[in-house]
């Protein structure tokens, strides 16, 4: 029978996929997130999307209002210097409304847990969570998984860019800790079919995939099933030792993420699935197939609305690009309206160039200019840019009016990368947001990111300022 489901969480790669699920299996869906982007565009059936900051949840309540399963998959993991007490924060609102407005099921997704004690805020935080929300009153489900084989997970993109990106591995000895990675196929089917089992008192469920390996065996597959080889020698440093820098330099996922993930990867975390397997029986995939499957569907990473469906941009995608982007970027509030906002956005490439940093811009033009790319410069002879337009060497590939103009980078580089203009109305204000997002192609695509960061310290705020500036004087003429 169709449920009633609140989703918390929902913009994640799991989340954004199970409500995916859930909406082809008939249920009435609740997507709720600080960023809803890409599931409002796909609009799919039953699903309404909700913006929400759970750190300060006025509407939560509402939200939970005729809900008969919560699925929480909150995890802000690296996203605060001191997320366990973010984590814990968020847990205790949930509670609390939970306690107002009560629901049949919460189906919590949390993380295996190490035995004895752990000095790991990413398994600390998930214990803290499970235990407030059980404090609600309402049965609540735990599934806690391990390592998860499918695109977005950060401990699969850490261990994708390390292979594609050093020439010799040399992880300290966390790789010799052993777990039981599961398929992400696997661990959807699960969550899914929780939905018709449910039970009136808590209980906790492990997930696990076939095999257990350790992180050094999981290195050792995924170089066989990707066909890139790299001599692996684990060195014997302690994990503290893994400074957030190295990170950053050496893989696409934030290193903060990065950095909260291999906390835990210093423990054995080895699953015991049988009470769940008994529940709910499936084939388990073999991690040698999920590492392929997963492998093929970033493929298609860039058929996407994020990149417009824009046949350039999936041409130009390699296998070898982090999946995750770096980004640089800069949000301004104003008093301009959309539209004082949208008719600047699109002068660009026009009489005021790029806004701000002109020269910085020309000189970027020119280095392609010397190795022999020959760019070509202009745009359009009218106000409004249209998907396909050129502007100097970028693409439209969005113009969605008075919402989101999104330009395909087009010099030469390592990697694949595009520039947007985001607005939205916040009713007292009007927010906009000019952001670059770029995909490395290996080291040499984040030594480039690298070497362009002084630039974007600066560039992408002028930007953003000189458009609300030019647009609060036409505002003002209005």
């Amino acid at each position: 029978m169709a449920q009633q489901i609140l989703v918390l969480g929902a913009s994640g790669y799991i989340g954004q996929r199970l409500v995916a699920a859930l909406s082809q299996q008939g249920h009435q869906v609740k997507a709720a997130a600080r960023q809803l982007t890409r599931l409002q565009k796909q609009q799919l059936p039953g699903v309404t999307c909700h913006t929400i900051d759970l750190y300060w949840p006025q509407d939560l309540t509402a939200l939970l209002d005729g809900v008969d399963t919560l699925y929480y998959l909150v995890h802000s993991m690296g996203e605060n210097r001191d997320f366990v007490a973010h984590e814990r924060q968020i847990a205790l609102n949930v509670r609390d409304a939970l306690q107002e407005t009560p629901v049949k099921q919460v189906i919590f997704l949390s993380s295996l847990q190490a035995k004895g004690t752990t000095d790991s805020e990413h398994l600390l935080a998930r214990q803290y969570t499970g235990d407030l929300l059980r404090a609600a009153g309402v049965p609540v489900t735990e599934l806690r998984a391990g390592i998860i084989v499918g695109a977005g997970s950060a401990a699969f993109e850490v261990m994708r860019d390390m292979v594609f990106n050093l020439p010799v591995l040399t992880p300290p000895r966390w790789v010799r800790s052993r777990t039981t990675p599961i398929a992400l196929e696997n661990l959807l089917y699960y969550l899914l079919e929780l939905l018709h089992h449910p039970a009136a008192e808590h209980r906790v469920f492990e997930a696990a995939g076939p095999h257990v390996l350790s992180y050094q065996q999981q290195f050792e597959h995924f170089m066989r099933v990707s066909g890139v080889h790299r001599p692996l020698i684990p060195i014997p440093l302690p994990t503290r030792l893994i400074s957030i820098w190295f990170l950053h330099l050496i893989t696409s996922v934030p290193p903060t993420i990065a950095k909260a993930l291999i906390q835990g990867l210093k423990h054995d975390l080895l699953a015991d699935d049988r009470a769940l397997r008994r529940l709910i029986p499936q084939t388990l995939i073999r991690f040698d197939d999920a590492v392929r499957q997963t492998l093929q569907e970033e493929e298609k990473l860039v058929n996407s609305a994020d990149w417009g469906y824009d046949p350039q941009a999936f041409s130009r995608w390699r296998p070898q690009y982090g999946y995750y982007p770096k980004q640089a970027g800069y949000q301004v509030k104003t008093t301009a309206s959309l539209s004082a906002l949208w008719e600047v956005v699109n002068r660009i490439g026009g009489k005021e160039r790029y806004f701000f940093g002109n020269l910085l811009w020309e000189t970027r033009a020119a280095l392609d200019r010397l190795i022999g790319h020959q760019l070509p410069r202009g745009r359009p002879d009218r106000a409004w840019l249209e998907t396909g337009d050129a502007v100097d060497s970028w693409k439209v590939i969005i113009a969605e009016p008075e919402q989101q103009l999104a330009l395909l980078f087009g010099m030469k580089a390592p990697g694949l990368g595009r520039l947007t203009f985001t607005l939205s109305d916040k009713g007292e204000h009007r927010l906009l947001d000019v952001r670059a997002w770029w995909h490395p192609h290996g080291m040499p695509g984040l030594f480039y990111w690298l070497l362009m960061f002084p630039a974007h310290l600066f560039i992408f705020r002028g930007m953003a300022q000189q458009i609300a500036r030019l647009a609060e004087k036409n505002s003002e003429k209005v």
